[in-house]
């Protein structure tokens, strides 16, 4: 797939399906600029090759994708992002990415695996989400203040 932007990566023992890791690996590089609007993603066939997975699992996420108004497909061409999901805070130039990029460095001078760092990134998500929802009432909970 040379050339391409993404290469797609498939875990056969994780348990999720082949084509919602695709669409998972191609709205994370949405997500961190690596992909941008008007970029091809690599063919079905180039897909299949690097993953050894059905074309027809390939083509089911694309498909999910171009639903989702992310892609679109253009007949003899290829398979063409639409549109970004970056934020500025997640991009390269970013202070919040680079002290990521720091921190990891760190967790992985620590013998941490990749497992491992996922795990923390979680956790603290999961608490800071669990903490702020404590605080800060959601959708329905202001919804039934304003009646």
């Amino acid at each position: 797939m040379e050339g391409d932007v993404v290469e797609y990566r498939i875990d056969r023992g994780s348990g999720v399906p082949a084509y919602v890791q695709i669409v998972e690996q191609t709205e994370r590089a949405l997500r961190m600029g690596t992909l941008k609007a008007g970029d091809k993603l690599p063919t079905a066939r180039e897909v299949v090759a690097a993953t050894a997975i059905n074309p027809n699992t390939v083509l089911r996420a694309y498909r999910d994708m171009e639903q989702a108004g992310l892609v679109e497909l253009r007949r003899g061409l290829g398979t063409f992002v639409t549109r970004s999901l970056v934020r500025p805070a997640a991009e390269d130039d970013s202070p919040l990415r680079t002290d990521l990029t720091d921190w990891t460095a760190r967790a992985r001078a620590a013998g941490l695996e990749r497992a491992d760092i996922l795990a923390m990134v979680t956790a603290a998500l999961d608490a800071h989400d669990k903490e702020q929802h404590q605080h800060t009432p959601g959708d329905r909970e202001r919804k039934e203040e304003d009646a």
